[in-house]
């Protein structure tokens, strides 16, 4: 997927970056993230328009149709995580909130928060929460993390910065004090990721525009 700062969303075939699969129109701004499901029937797309577009995805024909929007975001979307099975999500916005939706009933999910520890995820990647209250140095507030992701067994949390670092944290419960910060980019770090094994880390720069690869060392 290709995000622009129109909002429109390029689907591209995965073997051919070059190949159009369709466009999606529906944001008014640009999208910040976009995120498939793990069954891969699925699509949620977060925009700074405070909306989230979900879609379902045709194997066959490559269609993409328009299926839920969620509206109640007060501020733009910044992550979104998918449960194992696929059937709700999560996304977080820029004034510090988290929603829950049920993708399966097409329905937000109110009660969300109070069984967030019931559910699997997919992913964690939102920046907010009692499990990760203290990613944030003392003093500061949550503006100047850009991203975080965990490894898939949640054992370890990665972090992004304003002061161009790549931070990494025991998980959940992440104590700032105890993490161990490296620098490579020249500014601040917008992305952060684990490859699917857990062996290589890759950090994306803001103002450098470079892509980095880290090697985990095993302790």
């Amino acid at each position: 997927m290709v995000c622009n700062n129109l909002g429109k969303v390029s689907v591209r075939a995965f073997d051919d970056f070059d190949k159009k699969i369709c466009a999606l129109k529906d944001a008014k701004h640009w999208c910040e993230v976009a995120k498939f499901s793990p069954c891969e029937n699925f699509l949620a797309v977060g925009s700074h328009d405070n909306h989230c577009y979900i879609y379902s995805v045709d194997a066959e024909s490559h269609s993409y149709s328009l299926i839920a929007k969620d509206h109640r975001n007060s501020a733009w979307i910044n992550s979104i995580d998918w449960t194992a099975d696929s059937k709700e999500l999560r996304h977080s916005s820029g004034d510090y909130e988290i929603l829950y939706f049920n993708v399966e009933a097409k329905e937000p999910d109110v009660h969300g928060s109070e069984h967030v520890a019931d559910k699997v995820w997919a992913t964690n990647s939102v920046k907010y929460g009692k499990d990760r209250e203290d990613i944030k140095p003392h003093g500061e507030d949550q503006t100047h993390v850009n991203d975080v992701c965990a490894t898939g067994d949640n054992k370890t949390m990665l972090s992004g910065d304003d002061f161009g670092l790549v931070n990494v944290f025991n998980f959940p419960h992440p104590d700032c004090k105890a993490a161990r910060s490296y620098s490579a980019h020249s500014e601040h770090v917008v992305r952060v990721a684990f490859s699917q094994d857990n062996k290589l880390v890759f950090s994306v720069g803001g103002a450098d525009k470079a892509l980095i690869q880290w090697k985990v060392k095993q302790q």
